[in-house]
């Protein structure tokens, strides 16, 4: 068998890390007022002094939570080997109160080696953790309860939440009850009875700084220097990853991505896709990977669908919108559109539908658009049936969109609708467009 390509080496080196949240998370674990020390000091305190405690963590999905937990549990493990008993519940699985006791129970038998009956009552499970609660306590071991989806315990009828904050009143309990949830509002849907017992404290995990991004990228992407790759690819691997990470456009594409979903989950994500994309035959990591991951990640469906479906009446029709939007009159439908649309001056002057619209709806122009009217000229000619059409494509496409549900009787080109791509997507698109006349550019800037 030959020897192993350095590139494939530190390829699968960086993905392994990735894919590990004990080594993602370790930098960040190091100031005292990450919440790493935090969540270790009161985990750590219930352990060493013999006190209950509860605490929720809170942040959005992917910002580390679960992660920085175990990385916690892990370390007090190794600190306290015989002092520790883990429970794990997901209120996806185990939000009903039956379930919840029996699945503590049947965890409770395999870790300290008990015999676990499948037919226990609820009563008989419940009772068997109070004393276990109690033996644990007397014997110096805290158990440590993991409720991830802690918002929906809180929904169920907290007849679990209850019970285990009431037995860690009783002097003889050690124990800890760790709260995982997305919301932010979770300790105020716990009852009463529930919230008297809660020790409200809270962790909040928030987006990383710039300086912790920084500091984790050169952690995740740098290869070590005392490893068992040449010294020579190592010099070169990691000074290319230094000119990467300053370079101005690379902050500047991670400033964009990190706007959509700042989430450390997220960014890793991105760089596992760039690193997926390593040129093997250099062994190097090029800004071009991480362009690459940057486009499929954030993939912009609506700006992709003016930029190569929409047909130039189309075009008219979303910079008339626009228009209206920033003259802003938020509540417009197609006759609004057609109504104030430079495309009845530029398009249907001379069309027989014009009349017909001048009769049905109080034909009139606002004074912008009978200006730009007599500042620009176009030979496009469209009629009104094919604006409807063209007004549904968009629909169907969904660039723009009912603005209510209401009204779902009246006619389609009466209904109030709003568009769903931003300026700047907007603008982006026409300008890529192949067909877009010069006209419309100066339309939407001015």
């Amino acid at each position: 068998m030959g020897k192993e390509n350095p590139a494939e080496k530190a390829l699968n080196l960086i993905r392994g890390r990735l894919c590990d949240p004990t080594f993602v998370f370790r930098p960040l674990s190091g100031p005292p007022d990450s919440n790493y020390s935090k969540l270790k000091f009161i985990v750590s305190t219930s352990i060493t002094e013999g006190c209950n405690n509860s605490i929720l963590l809170l942040g959005p999905r992917g910002s580390g939570k679960a992660a920085v937990l175990d990385l916690v549990v892990g370390d007090l493990m190794e600190e306290y080997p015989d002092s520790v008993t883990l429970i794990r519940l997901n209120g996806l699985l185990h939000s009903e109160d039956n379930c919840a006791f029996k699945e503590i129970a049947r965890q409770l038998c395999v870790e300290h080696h008990l015999l676990f009956s499948k037919m226990a009552s609820f009563d008989e499970n419940s009772q068997f953790i109070i004393a276990m609660l109690r033996e644990c306590g007397l014997a110096h071991k805290t158990i440590i309860f993991v409720l991830d989806e802690f918002d929906m315990f809180a929904q169920a009828s907290q007849r679990l939440l209850y019970s285990l904050l009431d037995a860690m009143q009783s002097v003889t309990s050690q124990a800890v009850v760790v709260g995982i949830s997305s919301r932010l509002d979770a300790d105020q849907l716990l009852e009463k009875r529930v919230r008297s017992r809660f020790s409200h404290r809270k962790i909040l995990f928030l987006p990383p700084s710039r300086e912790e991004i920084d500091s984790l990228l050169e952690h995740l992407l740098s290869l070590p220097a005392d490893s068992s790759f040449p010294s020579g690819y190592v010099t070169q691997f990691n000074e290319k990853i230094k000119n990467i990470t300053s370079d101005t456009r690379f902050k500047d594409m991670l400033k964009t991505f990190l706007n959509a979903n700042s989430t450390v989950n997220s960014l890793l994500k991105f760089i596992f896709r760039a690193v997926s994309s390593m040129n093997l035959e250099s062994g190097l990591l090029s800004l071009e990977n991480f362009k690459t991951a940057f486009s499929s990640m954030l993939r912009q469906p609506k700006l992709e669908a003016v930029r190569a479906d929409c047909s130039i009446l189309e075009l008219y029709l979303l910079v008339c919108m626009r228009r209206l939007e920033v003259k802003e009159q938020s509540s417009y439908n197609f006759i609004s559109v057609m109504k104030g649309n430079l495309l009845i001056e530029f398009g249907l002057r001379n069309d027989e539908s014009c009349a017909t619209m001048k009769n049905n709806l109080g034909f009139y122009v606002f004074t912008e658009y009978k200006t730009i009217h007599d500042s620009f000229q176009t030979s496009d000619f469209y009629a009104q049936n094919v604006c409807l059409r063209a007004f549904e494509h968009l629909r169907e496409r969904e660039v723009i969109c009912y603005a209510e549900n209401r009204g779902q009787s009246q006619a389609g080109e009466y209904r109030p609708m709003k568009l769903l791509i931003s300026a700047s997507e907007l603008h982006q698109g026409m300008r890529s467009h192949a067909c877009c006349p010069a006209i419309l550019l100066k339309l939407l800037d001015h």
